[in-house]
C-alpha cells in the first residue's frame, strides 16, 4: 500500500518507524506534519520529531499552514495514497481530505474510545483516576474521533503511573497495534465496529488545568500531579511565587488546618501541605527559576514558613 502518514510529536514516531519497516505491507510516499515552529530560549524554528525523523530516512515532507487548503488536496491527490495514517497530526481533517486514499484514513488514538475523545487523552486518563487506558485505531470520519473502531489494546493504569511513563507505553503499543491494523487491512480481515456506549471528552490542556485545588482530595491531587508530570507539571502559587509540583502522597492523617496551609517544612518531617481530606506530603517540587528536585532537597536550601498558605 502506498501510505501517506500524517503526525507531528515525538508520540507520533515509533509508528511512522513501524510502517517504513515493513516494505513488505506498505510504502510511506510522504509524510505530512505541522510547519516548524520556534522553540527552546531561542526561540529558533526548529521541525517537529516527525519531520526530522522523514528528512533523516529520506522521506518527502509536507507542511501545510491549514490541511483543508484546496493546494494541499491537490498535492494529496496527485500522490495517490492507498491509505493514510494518522497519529497526533494536530489539525481536523475535511471529509475531502478523508476521502482521496483508497482505504480512508486511520488514526491510533491513545484512549480506549468512546472514552476520551479529544486532544490529551493519557493526562485525563490519568487525573480521571482511570485503571485501564490504552490505544484504538480507528477509520476516521468528519467528526471528532466518532469513527468506527478497528482494534484495540487496554495498557494499565498503576499508582505510580505518570503522564510520561503512560505515555512512553502507549507510543510503543500504538505503533504495533497500528501494524496490526494494516496486516488485517492487506489480508481483508479487518472489522469495524461503530462507537457505542457512554463517550467523555479530554479537553487540550491548559494553565487553569494545572492549577492545584488544595480543597480537592488527596487521591484526586496525586492523580492530577501524575498526569501533568512531567509537563506542564501541576502548580500552585505562594507569596507571589508559583511552584511546580511534580509529586506528592497522602499522610493518612485527617486535614489539620485551612486546605493549601504548610502544616510542615523541614528535612524530617517533609513538605506537609493541608488537603480537602487528608494532610499531603510534597514529595517533588520546584521553584521558580530552579529545577524539579526532591523536597527534601529543595528544604535544605529554601526556607518556607509554616502556617502559610498555597494558593490555587
Amino acid at each position: 500500500m502506498r501510505v501517506v502518514f500524517m503526525g507531528t510529536p515525538d508520540f507520533a514516531v515509533p509508528t511512522l518507524a513501524a510502517i517504513a519497516a515493513r516494505s513488505d505491507l506498505a510504502e510511506v510516499v510522504a509524510v505530512v506534519t505541522q510547519p516548524d515552529r520556534p522553540r527552546g530560549r531561542g526561540k529558533k524554528l526548529s521541525p517537529s520529531p516527525v519531520k526530522a525523523w522523514a528528512l533523516a530516512h529520506d522521506i518527502p515532507v509536507m507542511q501545510p499552514v491549514r490541511a483543508r487548503d484546496a493546494d494541499f488536496v491537490a498535492q494529496l491527490r496527485a500522490i495517490a495514497p492507498d491509505l493514510a495514517v494518522v497519529v497526533a497530526f494536530g489539525q481536523i481533517l475535511s471529509q475531502e481530505v478523508l476521502d482521496v486514499p483508497v482505504h480512508g484514513c486511520i488514526n491510533v488514538h491513545a484512549s480506549l474510545l468512546p472514552k476520551l475523545r479529544g486532544a490529551a487523552p493519557i493526562q485525563h486518563a490519568i487525573m480521571a483516576g482511570e485503571r485501564v487506558t490504552g490505544i484504538t485505531t480507528m477509520q476516521m470520519d468528519a467528526g471528532l474521533d466518532t469513527g468506527d473502531m478497528l482494534l484495540c489494546r487496554e495498557v494499565p493504569i498503576n499508582a505510580d503511573t505518570t503522564y510520561g511513563s503512560l505515555h512512553d507505553a502507549l507510543m510503543e503499543t500504538g505503533a504495533s497495534l497500528l501494524v496490526e491494523t494494516l496486516e488485517q487491512l492487506a489480508a481483508g480481515t479487518l472489522v469495524r465496529t461503530p462507537q457505542t456506549g457512554e463517550s467523555s471528552y479530554a479537553a487540550r490542556i491548559t494553565r487553569e488545568t494545572a492549577v492545584i485545588d488544595w480543597s480537592k482530595s488527596a487521591r484526586a491531587l496525586d492523580a492530577l500531579v501524575r498526569g501533568l508530570n512531567p509537563t506542564p507539571y501541576a502548580q500552585t502559587a505562594l507569596e507571589g511565587d508559583t511552584y511546580k509540583v511534580g509529586a506528592l502522597r497522602s499522610t493518612g492523617r485527617a486535614a489539620s488546618a485551612e486546605v493549601g496551609t504548610i502544616i510542615a517544612a523541614n528535612a524530617k518531617a517533609g513538605l506537609v501541605v493541608a488537603a480537602g481530606d487528608e494532610d499531603v506530603e510534597i514529595t517533588e517540587i520546584q521553584a521558580p527559576g530552579k529545577k524539579m528536585m526532591a523536597a527534601n532537597a529543595f528544604l535544605n536550601g529554601c526556607a518556607l514558613t509554616v502556617g502559610a498558605r498555597f494558593s490555587s
